[in-house]
């Protein structure tokens, strides 16, 4: 293990025997809070394209998207391994059919070892959770990765997420009763949390049986609510110094044997209005590890 964190790509090495890419995908799913089932508009974070690459819109099915992203991650990182990762909006709101049918297709040969899904808690439940298994069950490795973004409910309503705590713990059960691994999205800096609520975050879920999670800064994306917010003065963004702290003190507080998937957000080209640093995930990254260095922290800490 790195002296500092548990990386995503220490994990699949240590699985698989060498390096492993996952290729993003655009099901052409939507979320309930945008079809109006629990509201319109989405997350205050979020814009049309529901953190993803908005491929689904310009006609390319999943396979064709599979194999384009598989044949430019073997020329830039020389991978012979991919999972497929679908990202783009919740990728469990559908009928089961249907998701059997959209994950199926992405298996496009054997070079394909996992899923990764990329869904709400609130669009799990046994059906879901059974199709998934499915897949493990065929020797694939399958992340759900919920996006839970804060255990505070105020905050869940605030950027209008349309779910709670309770379904996201609803949801973990349903998924760990079947073995399934499960990697959790958080995000620092959003509106009415300071340091202490975010950090009370990362805290819950280190008790909780996840095997995975992913830390996001709340950065300003064109066509969302947040964006209206900045330009009216209401909304300041963390700094890059203050991120790295917050991350690098979080670190401490997960055990050794959560993977730590990711340490930045990435916004898409052109889509960034704010914060500017959000673009430097290199930066990012170094000045996490450089505070962790300085302040003698390490995954696990500060459970020992």
């Amino acid at each position: 293990m790195s002296p500092l964190y548990y990386s995503f790509n220490q994990f699949l090495k240590e699985k698989f025997g060498e390096r492993v890419q996952k290729v993003p995908l655009d099901a052409g799913f939507t979320c309930p809070n945008r079809d109006g089932t629990k509201g319109r508009g989405g997350c205050i974070y979020c814009n049309a394209y529901g953190s993803g690459t908005g491929a689904a819109r310009k006609g390319l099915s999943v396979r064709e998207q599979m194999l384009r992203g598989m044949e430019h991650m073997a020329r830039r990182y020389g991978a012979r391994k991919f999972l497929a990762y679908f990202q783009a909006f919740s990728n469990t709101y559908a009928p089961p059919e249907t998701l059997r049918a959209r994950y199926e297709e992405a298996l496009v040969d054997e070079r394909v070892v996992g899923l990764c899904v990329g869904t709400r808690p609130d669009c799990v439940d046994e059906a879901v959770a059974d199709v998934l298994s499915e897949f493990r069950d065929r020797g694939l490795m399958v992340w759900v990765e919920l996006g839970l973004q804060s255990v505070h409910n105020e905050t869940l309503a605030r950027i209008n997420r349309g779910h709670t705590f309770e379904d996201f713990l609803t949801a973990l059960e349903i998924l760990k009763a079947r073995g399934l691994l499960v990697c959790v999205h958080i995000i620092f800096g959003l509106p009415g949390e300071g340091p202490l609520e975010m950090l009370e975050t990362v805290r819950t879920l280190a008790r909780l049986p996840i095997d995975g999670i992913k830390f996001h800064e709340l950065y300003v994306v064109r066509g969302s609510g947040m964006e209206k917010l900045y330009l009216e003065g209401r909304y300041r963004p963390l700094t890059q110094g203050e991120y790295a702290d917050l991350t690098a003190e979080a670190i401490a507080h997960l055990p050794k044997r959560v993977v730590v998937q990711r340490l930045t957000g990435d916004p898409r080209p052109g889509e960034l209005v704010a914060p500017d640093w959000a673009r430097d995930k290199t930066g990012t990254r170094r000045l996490i590890e450089e505070t962790m260095l300085n302040r003698g922290h390490y995954q696990g800490k500060y459970l020992e």
